[in-house]
């Protein structure tokens, strides 16, 4: 008896020393912090060990379909990318400089819109910009509306960045009456079509790669009113054929489904948008799914898979419903990602929605878009180009918004640690 306990303390004793040392890697963040954070994707010791719980959860759930050993079409060398705000950019020399940085930086594409009410401005089929008096003569002067994103073009070009050009936002005169000046479909599809077409033609086997709309699955971008995946879906498909019939190397993107739960009908969940896109036909009228890849509320390492919370797995959930329609062929590309280093309230009181995103620190904002890149080179052969949101806007005005602070570079060209950390990551996979 008395051997027994001897025993039983020893291995009590050997057990707590154990959990102690646990516990201090754990705190110190050591080697068992490290382990956790890979699982959970949390920093915080408490939400590390709840995360852990929580993450045992997957072997009670079906998990997601993938079919890895797919080989995927339109593979890139270079998956990094950026949301670029080029055509917001009036000088020339500060478009040269950004384009400039983006490609010192090993960053290989953008995501530049090609804004519809930008360049058929005023009336179909009128490509003419007659809002500015540029010579301050008081009169109005009218120039081609496709000289900016002409010069987009051709300096993506000087730099050998490739451009993902996307394609939305709805002129006034397209859209229905009182919904204009939203991001209301047009009333007629066929005027998205023609300017669609109009975009492809002028920069023909200069840009390949075209997204149509972007977040159709949120009723913010689709004018305040509830999404539609079937009125979605034909705007797709009008629009593949006819960019397909100009040039049967364009490759079509579809507009990026954003990561939500919500089944509302104003928002719709994107598994079930993606599934009712399926139903009404767009197998056939994309060539890549566009998706939005937001961590929100924990890291790029959290493999917690679970269907009704948002984090970076939900490119993975939208992967099963592919390869369930039959399309593990697809790969998936990733319009935005990013965490939000906004301001705390003492810095910034007056921002907006200070947390809609989540909130970290302007170092865990780099760490985590380089962990994003790396978990989805190591993990996810099904993904291509992954699209950083966002590079940098011209000036300081929307300084209120919460989403203003996920830029990489500041409106005056100082770079955020969110720079540096994606072009040394760049340069250690040999992409710069």
């Amino acid at each position: 008896m008395k051997r027994r306990l001897t025993i039983l303390v020893l291995v009590g004793g050997i057990g707590l020393l154990a959990l102690a040392g646990a516990g201090y890697s754990l705190l110190s963040r050591g080697a068992v912090w490290q382990a956790l954070y890979q699982i959970t994707g949390e920093e915080q010791p408490f939400k590390q060990v709840y995360g852990f719980v929580t993450y045992l959860g997957n072997g009670l759930r079906r998990l997601p379909d993938t079919h890895d050993e797919t080989a995927t079409l339109h593979p890139v060398q270079n998956p990094i990318g950026v949301n670029s705000f080029l055509e917001l950019e009036p000088e020339l020399a500060k478009r040269e400089r950004q384009m400039q940085m983006i490609h010192d930086a090993g960053i290989a594409w953008i995501r530049q819109k090609f804004t519809w009410q930008d360049i058929e401005i005023s009336a179909r089929g009128n490509f003419t910009d007659a809002r500015n008096d540029l010579n301050g003569d008081g009169q109005i002067d009218s120039i081609n509306a496709w000289l900016k994103y002409d010069s987009i073009v051709e300096l993506a070009q000087k730099y050998g960045v490739q451009i993902i050009a996307r394609l939305g936002t709805p002129p006034a005169w397209s859209q229905p009456e009182g919904q204009k000046g939203t991001f209301a479909p047009p009333e007629d599809l066929q005027d998205f079509v023609n300017y669609a077409a109009a975009t492809a033609t002028r920069y023909r086997g200069r840009v390949r790669h075209f997204q149509v709309w972007n977040e159709p699955n949120l009723g913010a971008e689709w004018g305040d009113q509830p999404v539609d995946p079937q009125r979605y879906t034909e705007m797709l498909c009008r629009t593949y054929r006819a960019l397909k019939q100009i040039d049967p190397e364009i490759v079509v993107i579809s507009g990026a489904i954003a990561p939500t739960i919500d089944i509302s009908g104003y928002n719709l969940n994107g598994l079930v948008f993606l599934q009712r896109m399926y139903h009404a036909g767009a197998k056939d009228c994309f060539d890549i799914l566009g998706a939005q890849g937001y961590g929100l509320f924990s890291g790029p390492t959290d493999h917690r898979m679970r269907i009704n919370t948002v984090n970076f797995n939900y490119p993975v959930w939208l992967r099963d419903v592919m390869v369930a329609n039959g399309d593990a062929h697809k790969p998936i590309w990733i319009g935005e990602v990013a965490w939000n280093p906004v301001p705390s309230e003492a810095e910034a009181p007056d921002i907006v929605a200070r947390m809609v995103y989540g909130q970290v620190t302007d170092e865990q904002a780099a760490q985590y878009a380089v962990d994003a890149f790396e978990r989805a080179r190591q993990a996810w052969p099904w993904a291509g180009v992954i699209c950083y949101w966002y590079f940098k806007r011209p000036d300081e005005s929307e300084k209120n918004q919460s989403w203003y602070y996920f830029r990489m570079v500041d409106p005056d060209f100082s770079p955020r640690p969110v720079y540096y950390a994606i072009q040394s990551y760049a340069a250690q996979q040999g992409y710069r």
